[in-house]
């Protein structure tokens, strides 16, 4: 498992309960998590100062129990990435801090792509609010950031201006992933890598529903169309708890070895958990699988 530990404003305190007591920047929020089976809190006490807390209803959906006053929104740092926390329904707060590790391996790619003389030109899919957007922007690639909903769109904005990258070469898409990807294969339009996060169910900008198991099939088949002949990685998130790394990798392989064997010879899939190290604790919350296609030569 991978997990990260150097992301300063933002902490696992502690879990317990189907609870998790999160530190994100100078707040405390208790989120729920039902990977959280065992009932033993290692500080109670800090329990007790959360600011906030999410109250799932018994009819879905909840609320948030704010305690002492929350801001409409502040802002994290993650190095030199800055991303604005917005407490919002269905528990979310606009960022998943695990994936600070796919950060990482993606500045990392596209920095020693710079110094192999290559620009990278990004496609992120399922884009959110942009978290591996605005990572990538700052190592210097160009990226087209597409997300079905106009709010998190607006939202993945703020963060590149946070992050003091409005100039930098960057696309925003409001649209259906799956019609995107169609018109830029018509278009003859290449990318150097591909990113998603894929839900597993949605709806898309007007009503299109997405099914993870019904469709990712067909969404990989037609981004392989969209890999350039240099491409450097293919990086595939999922939370779908039925679907292990496993099938995923095999579902990556065989769409690759169908249309791009350039791509499987000239690489590797690998697929690992990502996850959260809860602070002064040998406890790892584990938090989805990323699996990867990567090319040797970067």
């Amino acid at each position: 498992m991978q997990y990260v530990e150097d992301f300063e404003d933002f902490k696992l305190i502690d879990m317990a309960g189907g609870e998790k007591l999160e530190r994100w920047g100078k707040y405390l929020l208790i989120r729920p998590d039902p990977q959280i089976v065992w009932n033993k809190k290692t500080n109670p006490k800090l329990w007790e100062q959360a600011d906030a807390r999410y109250i799932r209803s018994k009819t879905g959906g909840g609320h948030w129990e704010v305690k002492k006053k929350l801001p409409d929104s502040w802002q994290v740092s993650y190095n030199k990435l800055n991303f604005n926390i917005k407490p919002m329904g269905f528990k979310h707060t606009g960022l998943f801090p695990e994936q600070a590790v796919n950060w990482t391996y993606m500045k990392e790619r596209i920095l020693t792509r710079k110094k192999q003389g290559k620009d990278t030109k990004v496609l992120n899919l399922f884009a959110y609010t942009g978290g591996a957007t605005v990572a990538c922007l700052e190592a210097g690639a160009s990226v087209c950031h597409v997300d079905a909903s106009k709010g998190m769109v607006a939202w993945a904005k703020e963060n590149v201006i946070s992050s003091g990258l409005k100039d930098a070469p960057v696309r925003f898409i409001v649209d259906d992933v799956i019609k995107f990807v169609k018109r830029e294969i018509k278009r003859g339009n290449k990318y150097d890598a591909i990113i998603m996060d894929p839900p597993s169910y949605g709806r898309g900008a007007n009503g299109e529903v997405w099914s993870i198991e019904k469709d990712l099939e067909g969404l990989l088949e037609l981004c392989v169309d969209l890999l350039s002949n240099d491409a450097t990685f293919v990086i595939i998130n999922t939370y779908t708890g039925g679907l292990s790394g496993t099938v995923i990798s095999n579902l990556l392989t065989m769409v690759l070895e169908d249309a791009r064997k350039d791509l499987i010879k000239c690489g590797r899939i690998i697929t690992d958990e990502i996850g959260i190290k809860m602070e002064k604790s040998s406890f790892v919350l584990p938090c989805g699988i990323t699996t990867k296609w990567e090319n040797g030569g970067i």
